[in-house]
């Protein structure tokens, strides 16, 4: 083992990519156990909108931070950083390999990175403020608050990013440093781990026609019910789970702001916006080790590739 250090893999990638199905493949011919890293499929009920993997599905493979708390609870990146590195702890100490699954940057970084969010210690009272301001004037109102005070961030964040631009509002106002701060100051290399980063990617018109092809399929398994359902057991529309991506668009339907079609549409654009920048924010890693899925002529040659570039570097 390199420096004998434990060993700690992280495979990554856009959205629709197929990060789910091959990392339950990985797992089983490397014993290893897989830990979420997607901010969505943390919350319960949650389900279609989320791609989130099935009991079934996971092939008897344990799966950390799915399904662990409830959709109007907090859940932040430090609150990430602390669990994942506990469940990691856990899955060395059975004598096996911890591997880090999802698509969410700023998870992944806190791992990666030694940053500190403890300073940035959350303040619901203003974050809730922040969302009314954004629904009463729109985003471009809060993305150019943000502009004003962290240039860089905004540079890096989406305008419609409603979630990632409160927060760093939120960093600033708690710490009077912009998010920005942070990682300049703090990007130093986590040298606790022996870290394997696989990111996944494929030719992106492709990609973008997986991403139409699931929205249509979330569609058909009852999306819309399940949005309906959540509303129903008293789910706010204005909680970050649901400003997610596939439950804010249902939400316009569901409130007359749009058609379905409508609604489909702008959730599909969105979606294939969210995976362009997924891969801009990880094109940025020098340790990455891009691996195009459709390089292989099966999946089960793409796996064996992956599992002996991981051996290779793990022993």
């Amino acid at each position: 083992m390199n420096e004998m250090k434990p060993p700690l893999i992280i495979i990554t990638g856009p959205t629709a990519v197929g990060k789910t199905s091959i990392s339950i493949e990985i797992a089983k011919k490397l014993n290893g156990e897989i830990i979420s890293a997607d901010s969505m499929q943390i919350y319960r009920y949650m389900d279609i909108g989320t791609a989130k993997i099935s009991r079934s599905e996971m092939e008897g493979i344990p799966h950390y931070l799915i399904d662990e708390i409830s959709p109007d609870e907090n859940f932040s990146v430090s609150d990430f950083q602390l669990n994942a590195s506990k469940y990691i702890t856990a899955i060395l100490a059975k004598g096996k390999l911890p591997i880090i699954v999802g698509g969410t940057g700023l998870y992944i970084n806190s791992l990666l990175y030694d940053l500190d969010f403890s300073q940035a210690v959350s303040n619901w009272e203003l974050r809730d403020n922040l969302f009314m301001k954004a629904k009463q004037y729109g985003n471009e109102w809060i993305y150019n608050e943000l502009k004003k005070i962290d240039i860089e961030s905004a540079n890096r964040i989406h305008i419609n990013d409603t979630k990632r631009i409160i927060r760093a509002l939120e960093i600033f106002h708690e710490t009077g440093k912009p998010m920005s701060h942070f990682y300049k100051d703090f990007r130093k290399e986590n040298h606790k781990y022996n870290i394997v980063f696989i990111g996944l990617t494929m030719d992106r018109k492709l990609l973008y026609e997986r991403i139409n092809k699931r929205i249509d399929l979330m569609i058909q398994k009852g999306l819309i019910e399940e949005v309906k359902s959540l509303l129903h057991m008293g789910y706010s529309e204005n909680l970050v789970s649901m400003q997610g991506l596939g439950y804010k668009e249902i939400i316009q339907f569901l409130n007359g702001k749009c058609s379905l079609d409508e609604a489909v549409e702008i959730l599909k654009r969105d979606s294939r916006r969210f995976a362009k920048r997924q891969l801009t924010w990880f094109r940025r890693e020098k340790n990455i080790n891009w691996i195009d899925v459709h390089d292989f002529d099966n999946k089960d040659n793409l796996i064996e590739h992956i599992v002996e570039y991981i051996k290779e570097k793990i022993n």
